[in-house]
């Protein structure tokens, strides 16, 4: 019976997930994003499938199949999962991961498992497919942070012409405000490690993405108002579209 009813949950929390499915036109097809969880989501795009920080088990990604690539931001646990990751059937798949990432990656990976690695500013092309790698990183930025620059990645996807921004943990940073042309934005905000939603809301004002989905909120007491964001966002700027999804 406990068996029964755990599988009837994640086969709802499935359902949950795909009827929350955005898409978006690109130069190769459509490109379709589904949040997972926290700061986990899927893509799908010119026939592949893309994971970003794979969290809280397997079963939330088996509606996803097979993914051809995952790309991991930092070494903390709601990012770098090895418990849902060696669940995965990573048998076709690439990561793209900071150094930081990949030297706990090759411990419980197999040894043939290919893993690329980017260091802030660094890119790659991967089967028609732009990654960049960019800061992400606490203020002030100290010895002793959290997040400290340079150990994780934010990512810049370039998906057929859409660009896809990836902020990772991090505060409201230069390099963020510095973005130009971003069509899709994933923007953390959860004090007090990242930002709050009021620096994340100036953060969004300032490099004007076309669409944020706000996500990442999960904060000590609680999760942070979203809708306070999108009503900051859009008092300032009604052409930034907020989509407030189900992350949790």
């Amino acid at each position: 019976m406990k068996k029964f009813f755990l599988s009837f949950f994640f086969l709802l929390q499935a359902m949950l997930v795909l009827a929350q499915v955005d898409a978006f036109t690109t130069s190769k097809g459509i490109l379709e994003i589904q949040p997972v969880y926290h700061g986990a989501f899927w893509m799908q795009w010119n026939n592949l499938r893309i994971a970003v920080d794979p969290y809280g088990g397997a079963d939330r990604f088996k509606a996803m199949g097979e993914p051809d690539l995952i790309l991991i931001t930092d070494i903390h646990g709601d990012h770098l999962d090895s418990s849902t990751l060696v669940q995965l059937n990573l048998g076709k798949a690439t990561l793209v991961a900071p150094q930081a990432v990949n030297e706990r990656l090759i411990k419980f990976l197999a040894p043939e498992q290919k893993i690329l690695v980017l260091a802030n500013g660094d890119s790659l092309e991967w089967k028609g497919m732009q990654i960049k790698a960019v800061p992400m990183y606490n203020l002030p930025d100290t010895a002793g942070s959290r997040h400290p620059k340079g150990r994780g990645n934010g990512y810049v996807l370039n998906l057929g012409g859409k660009r896809v921004y990836i902020s990772g943990d991090t505060e409201d940073i230069p390099e963020m405000r510095a973005l130009k042309q971003i069509d899709i934005a994933f923007v953390c905000m959860n004090k007090p490690y990242t930002m709050d939603i009021h620096q994340a809301a100036s953060a969004v004002l300032e490099f004007r993405p076309a669409v944020v989905f706000p996500f990442h909120f999960r904060q000590p007491g609680g999760f942070s108002d979203v809708k306070e964001f999108a009503q900051r966002v859009q008092q300032e700027n009604k052409a930034i579209d907020v989509r407030i999804r189900s992350w949790y």
